[in-house]
């Protein structure tokens, strides 16, 4: 008799618990994807919560995505390098939060013209408060964009005026002042005037480690190679070069602190003197705007060789 009320006992907890799995699964699924099944999306803008596309720091949401919701657990996404819709899992975690690209997502709108998701970062568990959280991605249909819109996603990608607004309020602030700056979306160029002199941008992209291209124009380092020069020399230093092109050592990178300011007034004689001089040095750009920008620079100096 008492195994038998144990064994109605376990039963009942089973089929008890087995309900209220399925209830909670149901309240947190708020929606489906299937409404929206086989219809291809273009994002059409990348915004802060604020509603801009820039930050103090000059960096740029740039939308670029193009999905399409294949089933209810596959989301495909445009892959540039592959040129083709490549399919992901499409990853339910937990309320309207979705992992798919190796990226976490909160649905905030779902409909059949758009789609509005959160980009969040998820450390462990839990989601990030920070400044990683804080984008919202827009996507219309493209039947939506070129039926009722009746333009290109292309236009509609563009900045707003409330960016440019953002830009120049920046621009003014940080000019006013040569040690302050902010990223150029078009970086500070360095066009030779001698054949004495070369340099190159260098490209940090590691998709491995997820730097990405935006890497590129927020910390832009260059090697600038100097023939001629009245020593031979190699240092790694940060500057800024103002919207003007005048260009203001910070730092001198792996020198002892009691020669650092030594260094860095040798690192600024030779921007003055050889960089100013065979160079045209055009300042880095945000929407056509010059502002100053902080760079790095490999300077390597080369003496003539007597015979």
């Amino acid at each position: 008799m008492i195994k038998n009320l144990i064994y109605l006992f376990f039963i009942v907890l089973f089929f008890t618990a087995c309900g209220r799995t399925k209830s909670t699964d149901a309240t947190l699924r708020e929606f489906t994807f299937a409404p929206v099944k086989g219809i291809r999306y273009e994002e059409v803008k990348r915004r802060f919560s604020n509603n801009l596309s820039f930050n103090k720091e000059g960096f740029m949401q740039k939308p670029s995505w193009i999905i399409e919701v294949a089933a209810e657990d596959t989301m495909m996404a445009w892959s540039p390098q592959k040129q083709i819709m490549q399919k992901f899992y499409l990853q339910y975690d937990h309320g309207n939060v979705y992992n798919f690209a190796a990226e976490f997502f909160k649905v905030k709108h779902i409909s059949k013209d758009s789609l509005v998701f959160q980009r969040i970062q998820v450390d462990g568990k839990e989601i990030a408060s920070d400044i990683r959280s804080d984008v919202n991605m827009t996507f219309y249909a493209q039947s939506y964009i070129k039926n009722r819109l009746k333009t290109i996603a292309e236009k509609l990608q563009k900045p707003s005026r409330a960016d440019t607004a953002f830009i120049e309020k920046r621009a003014t602030e940080v000019n006013a002042t040569k040690d302050s700056a902010f990223a150029a979306t078009e970086p500070v160029q360095f066009i030779p005037k001698s054949k004495v002199v070369t340099a190159e941008k260098i490209s940090t992209v590691d998709r491995l480690n997820k730097r990405t291209e935006s890497y590129d124009y927020m910390f832009p380092q260059y090697r600038i190679v100097i023939d001629r020069a009245y020593k031979d020399f190699a240092y790694e230093v940060s500057a800024i070069v103002d919207f003007q092109g005048g260009i203001h050592i910070t730092t001198v990178y792996g020198v002892l602190p009691d020669v650092a300011e030594g260094k860095k007034r040798m690192m600024q004689g030779v921007a003055d003197i050889y960089l100013k001089n065979l160079f045209n040095v055009i300042p880095g750009t945000t929407l056509g705007i010059p502002h100053n920008s902080q760079i790095t620079m490999t300077l390597v100096g080369k003496a003539l060789k007597k015979p």
